[in-house]
């Protein structure tokens, strides 16, 4: 039967703020990439606009809309996916938040 390891609270400490730099790690690269995705939907989109508006002018269809409308979802999920996500799911708050309903009921 192989000797069990014994673990220290340093060590689990450690590892806790190795987890934590990961995942902020990721979270940062999440941020870095929407801010990219929307500097790029900007341009491109302007670019759309100024075509549609040499082209055809301001009292004709404006299809620039459609790829606009597309994009923007996508960018806004991302937005979502990089700013919102982790605190809205987070097991953290919801620990917090019963913790805090247990203590208000007792």
């Amino acid at each position: 039967m192989p000797a069990k390891k014994s673990v220290t609270l340093k060590q689990l400490n450690m590892d806790t703020d190795q987890q934590k730099d990961d995942i902020l790690w990721r979270l940062a690269k999440k941020r870095a990439s929407f801010k990219w995705s929307l500097g790029s939907y900007v341009i491109v989109n302007a670019f759309l606009v100024a075509v549609w508006y040499f082209s055809s002018g301001i009292g004709s269809y404006f299809w620039p809309i459609w790829p606009m409308l597309g994009w923007g979802i996508g960018v806004a999920l991302q937005y979502f996916h990089a700013y919102q996500e982790s605190n809205i799911f987070s097991a953290e708050e919801e620990y917090k938040k019963l913790k805090n309903q247990q203590d208000n009921n007792n």
